[in-house]
């Protein structure tokens, strides 16, 4: 993968995030992991295309992911000891299966930490499913710290992972 463009998408694309979540859940159904395993939150979907804070990737003119990408730390799981102001949430993140594998994931999160950096944020900051333990795996691949895991019962969702804005540091040379 070469050529990979991002930017906000707009309303007349909400049918094209959706398809995008649907695709991931559908993946991770076909897994046996739960995750996902409702309609995409089409109002919540709505409010980040108009706010500018939903992104799509495309290769070669074609959606092949999106992220959504915000301010927003979620008051369940990210607590004022936290400072969530000095950071940037990534929300909703799917590959296509067709780009899977190919580090779209990977690339859309540094984007996203780069972005955090030029807003003047010290972090990037996500939650996942507790117990999708490959996720977690995948996200500290991607340079994530596994903050604490915060249990609550009416949520799936509490591993809080974290790294630092900007580009981690590639040691694997």
């Amino acid at each position: 993968m070469t050529n990979l463009l991002i930017r906000p998408g707009r309303l007349d694309e909400l049918h094209t995030v959706e398809a995008l979540l649907r695709g991931a859940s559908s993946w991770l159904a076909s897994r046996g992991i739960d995750q996902w395993q409702y309609p995409p939150h089409r109002d919540r979907i709505t409010v980040a295309l108009e706010q500018g804070v939903c992104f799509l990737a495309f290769e070669d003119r074609e959606p092949i992911a999106t992220i959504q990408v915000d301010g927003c730390a979620d008051p369940e799981f990210w607590t004022p000891d936290d400072d969530p102001d000095t950071a940037l949430y990534v929300h909703r993140m799917a590959v296509s299966r067709k780009a899977a594998g190919g580090g779209v994931g990977a690339r859309l999160l540094d984007w996203a930490a780069d972005l955090a950096a030029a807003q003047g944020k010290r972090w990037l900051r996500l939650d996942a499913w507790k117990d999708n333990e490959g996720l977690h795996r995948y996200y500290e691949d991607a340079g994530f710290t596994l903050l604490r895991v915060v249990d609550l019962p009416h949520r799936r969702s509490g591993a809080l992972f974290q790294r630092p804005s900007g580009r981690v540091p590639d040691i694997s040379n």
